[in-house]
């Protein structure tokens, strides 16, 4: 009992400190110096480089796009910091369940407990450019692509309840009997959720614990330099980090040679480093851009404790324009915060094979009269919604 109490106290102060955390910094007010002030100037390696090295986060929630409210509005006012902070101290929205054992319910297991909110940043937007902050137009390839990929996965679910009730994941789709789609070779090399579990490939690369992807603009990231070459770790989603090489010497190989996150060459321009990434793989795309995608990355060490981030992505196969999103980073104390260096997702992933395991049981129950068609039962939407763009 006395154990419960405590943790009951313990779970309050954390969710106490969160909010007072979160006012203060809407308020304009920084957080507690993580060990050298920000005022100090940028240091340098002993070999005369801008010293990047550390763990560097982008310690504010901003969302990619900018809505069509701020239209070209780059910064919010400190009022509207605050009011969004507010919304997000209260937990609204965070701890609704859906039906009791549905589903729906135990997609939803991962609450307000299991979760960060970060304080709302200045920005309006991570994307600077356009300067409304919207990602370009697709291309019409690419929005043909996306219609026939959407098309597939929602074939998969047209005879499940969530088509049968127009639930938001079967717009445009009708309920009907379960579609002969279900035994054809997927149309694409599928990147996301579906509602078909017949192996590895019809899984998320998130199930697949292979989810981190180039660039990333939410995980932590650890800088360590040499003269010729600096080693990018990133730590995001799950355990599913990775590490980057960049070559301060030498030119990208051929274009036969394809890494899952490029190849990346860097080279020092005044107290910035730019990082020019191409060479990526077909089989990890970033918004769908892969083998045509070129990332041209800027690491700017403003003081002692920021650095300015900024990437331009290009990929005239996917986009009409280029585009380019920019943060602030936040130094962190070595001492306080860990970076795992091994994608950790893999050791000990129960998961997929329980979740093939669990699809396989539920086949052969419905062949044996016992349980429901899997073909009726929405194992995905509840997860991936398809109106959401990935």
């Amino acid at each position: 009992m006395r154990r419960r109490l405590l943790e009951s106290l313990g779970v309050a102060v954390a969710m106490a400190a969160l909010v007072t955390f979160l006012q203060l910094t809407a308020a304009g007010q920084a957080p507690a110096a993580r060990g050298t002030a920000a005022s100090a100037p940028a240091p340098k390696t002993t070999w005369g480089h801008p010293d990047l090295q550390g763990i560097w986060l982008d310690e504010f929630d901003t969302p990619l796009e900018r809505g069509a409210k701020y239209a070209n509005r780059e910064f919010f006012s400190d009022e509207e910091r605050a009011a969004q902070d507010d919304v997000r101290s209260g937990n609204v929205g965070r701890n609704l369940r859906a039906e009791v054992g549905s589903r729906q319910d135990v997609a939803g297991a991962y609450n307000a407990v299991f979760t960060s909110a970060k304080p709302a940043g200045r920005r309006t937007s991570l994307v600077v450019e356009p300067a409304n902050g919207r990602i370009p137009a697709l291309t019409p390839r690419v929005q043909e692509q996306n219609r026939l990929d959407r098309e597939f996965r929602l074939a998969l679910l047209q005879n499940t309840d969530t088509c049968k009730d127009k639930m938001t994941a079967c717009n445009g789709w009708q309920y009907g009997p379960p579609s002969p789609r279900r035994a054809e070779v997927a149309p694409f090399y599928n990147t996301q959720r579906m509602n078909r579990h017949n192996g590895p490939e019809d899984q998320s690369l998130g199930d697949r614990c292979m989810l981190g992807a180039t660039p990333d603009f939410n995980g932590f990231r650890r800088i360590v330099q040499g003269q010729d070459s600096i080693a990018i770790g990133v730590d995001t989603g799950q355990g599913q980090g990775y590490q980057r090489v960049v070559y301060l010497s030498g030119s990208h190989p051929p274009s036969s040679i394809r890494l899952r996150h490029g190849d990346s060459r860097g080279r020092f321009e005044g107290n910035t480093l730019v990082v020019d990434t191409t060479n990526f793989s077909p089989k990890f795309p970033f918004r769908g851009a892969a083998e045509n995608l070129k990332l041209v990355e800027r690491f700017t060490r403003v003081d002692a404790n920021t650095m300015e981030y900024a990437a331009t992505i290009t990929d005239p196969t996917v986009w009409t324009a280029p585009w380019t999103v920019k943060q602030e980073l936040t130094m962190q104390r070595d001492d306080q915060n860990r970076i795992y260096y091994e994608p950790r997702c893999h050791e000990g992933n129960y998961g997929l094979p329980a979740l093939l395991i669990g699809a396989r049981m539920d086949d052969k129950a419905f062949a044996e009269g016992r349980g429901a068609d899997p073909a009726s039962q929405d194992t995905a939407s509840c997860l991936l919604n398809p109106d959401e763009p990935q």
